[in-house]
C-alpha cells in the first residue's frame, strides 16, 4: 500500500524578509522586493534590478567560521532548515535512520566561486589562478553537491542524502524527489528544499546575454510583471526554502501538527531547446496530469494554482496554454498568481519559497497576488488575481514549474482529511 506524505514543517530565507512570518507578510499585502542591485556595482549591465535578501548570517545564528566558510546558499539553507526543524518541533535523534535530505540548486556556489577566482588570479591578469591565495576550502564551493551534505552535517543524519540541480525546477524536483523515498518506504522523514544566490557579475551576464531578465531599470519596484502584456523578463533573484516531510503515520503517532500531504508529483523534458518552449505546453501539461492522476483529484477539485510565472514572453504563453490543456473549463475558474512578481525568480531556490508560500496560502485561507498587473494579454486570459489577495479556502493546490534545458514539473498539495 502506497505510503502517505505529510508536511509538518516549513522555514524560509527570501527578498523582503528572513522566515514565514515575515515572507507571509510580505505576500499577503501584495508588497514587492525588487529593487536596484547592491551586491555588486552592475554598471554596464543590461538588466540592473534584483530581488535581494537582507540577511545577516550571524544575527541568524552561523558561526564565524560557517560565514567565511559556506557559500550564501548554503547559509541561506542552513538557517531555512533551522526554521523548519524547529516548526516541526521533530526530535531528529530518534529518526536518524530513517530520515534523509534532498536539496535542489540552479547555480551552486557562483559567487563564492566568482570572488575567489578574482582574488587568486589576481582579477583576472594572471590565466592560471593561483592556489596559494585560495581558501582552503574552496573544493567544496566546486561541487553542488555540498549543499546537501552541510544540511545532513548541520541535522546530524546519515540517511539518503543528494542535491538535485535541474535548473529552475531544482526546488519542485528535490522536494518531489523527498516525497517519492518516503512513499517508496526508503525514509520516514526528509529534510527537502532548495537554495541559490546567483546576484553575482557572471550569473547577471549571463542572463543579459539570452535576454532573459528585465530592462526596467527605471522603475525596480514594478519590474516583475508575469502575465502582462507589458513584461520583459524575469527579476533574478536570491532565497531558500526547506521543507519537512513525514511517513504521515509516523507524523501522526508522535502528534506533529500536519499542515498538509504531498498528492504528487511529476516531471517532464521537453527534448526540445535549452531556453525555447513548444507553445502548447504539452510537457507542462503531462506533468499536471500525472501528478493530478497520483493525488486521485480531477482537475475540479484543483482550488489554486501556483504559477511558474516568471514574466517571460514565452513561459507565461507556454504556462496559461499547459494549465488549460490540463484542467480544461475548470482552468477559467481557478485562481492563478505568480509570488515572482513580488520576490523575483531565485532559479533553481523558487520552487521550494514558493511550496511554502502555498503551504501557508491553505493555512490561512487566503491566495497571493500576482502584483504589478496592469494590461492583459490576450495570449494570458486565465484569472491572475491582480495586485491584491483573494480570501478563498483552497483545499488542493497545484505549483508548476519550468526551467532551462525543457524541465517542466509540477506538486499537488492536499488538504489532510479529503482523503481516507
Amino acid at each position: 500500500m502506497t505510503r502517505r506524505v505529510a508536511v509538518t514543517g516549513i522555514g524560509v530565507v527570501a527578498p523582503g524578509g528572513i522566515g514565514t512570518k515575515a515572507f507571509w507578510s510580505l505576500l499577503s499585502s501584495g508588497r514587492t522586493a525588487t529593487g536596484p542591485i547592491t551586491l555588486f556595482d552592475p554598471t554596464g549591465f543590461r538588466s540592473r534590478v534584483a530581488a535581494q535578501c537582507d540577511f545577516n548570517a550571524q544575527a541568524e545564528g552561523l558561526t564565524p567560521t560557517e560565514v567565511r566558510r559556506l557559500d550564501r546558499h548554503i547559509q541561506f539553507a542552513l538557517v531555512a532548515a533551522r526554521e523548519a526543524l524547529r516548526d516541526a518541533d521533530l526530535d531528529l535523534s530518534t529518526v536518524s535512520d530513517r530520515a534523509g535530505v534532498t536539496m535542489g540548486t540552479a547555480v551552486g556556489s557562483t559567487i563564492r566561486l566568482e570572488q575567489e577566482y578574482v582574488i587568486a588570479s589576481d582579477s583576472g591578469r594572471h590565466w592560471l589562478a593561483d592556489p596559494h591565495h585560495a581558501l582552503p576550502f574552496l573544493d567544496q564551493s566546486l561541487v553542488p553537491s555540498t549543499l546537501a551534505a552541510e544540511v545532513a552535517c548541520a541535522a546530524g543524519i546519515g540517511g539518503p542524502a543528494m542535491t538535485v540541480s535541474t535548473g529552475c525546477t531544482s526546488g519542485l524536483d528535490s522536494i518531489g524527489y523527498a516525497y517519492q523515498l518516503i512513499e517508496d518506504g526508503v525514509a520516514d522523514v526528509m529534510i527537502a528544499g532548495a537554495s541559490d544566490a546567483p546576484i553575482s557579475p557572471i550569473s547577471v551576464a549571463c542572463f543579459d546575454a539570452i535576454r532573459a531578465t528585465t530592462a526596467r531599470n527605471d522603475d525596480p519596484a514594478h519590474a516583475s510583471r508575469p502575465f502582462d502584456a507589458g513584461r520583459d523578463g524575469f527579476v533574478i533573484a536570491e532565497g531558500g526554502a526547506v521543507l519537512i516531510l513525514e511517513e504521515l503515520d509516523t507524523a501522526r503517532a508522535r502528534g506533529a501538527r500536519i499542515y498538509c500531504e504531498i498528492g504528487g508529483f511529476a516531471t517532464r523534458g521537453n527534448a526540445y531547446h535549452m531556453t525555447g518552449l513548444t507553445r502548447e505546453g504539452l510537457e507542462m501539461s503531462a506533468a499536471i496530469d500525472d501528478a493530478l492522476r497520483q493525488a486521485r483529484l480531477n482537475p475540479e477539485d484543483v482550488g489554486y494554482v501556483n504559477a511558474h510565472g516568471s514574466g517571460t514572453k514565452q513561459n507565461d504563453r507556454h504556462e496559461t496554454a499547459a494549465v488549460k490543456r490540463s484542467l480544461g473549463a475548470h482552468a477559467y475558474r481557478t485562481p492563478m498568481s505568480s509570488i515572482k512578481s513580488m520576490v523575483g525568480h531565485s532559479l533553481g531556490a523558487i520552487g521550494a519559497i514558493e511550496l511554502v508560500a502555498c503551504v501557508l496560502a491553505m493555512q490561512h485561507a487566503l491566495l497571493p497576488p500576482t502584483a504589478n498587473y496592469e494590461t492583459p494579454d490576450p495570449d494570458c486570459d486565465l484569472d491572475y488575481i491582480p495586485n491584491v489577495a483573494r480570501q478563498r479556502q483552497a483545499d488542493a493546490v497545484l505549483s508548476v514549474g519550468s526551467g532551462f534545458g525543457g524541465f517542466q514539473s509540477a506538486v499537488v498539495l492536499d488538504r489532510l482529511g479529503r482523503r481516507p
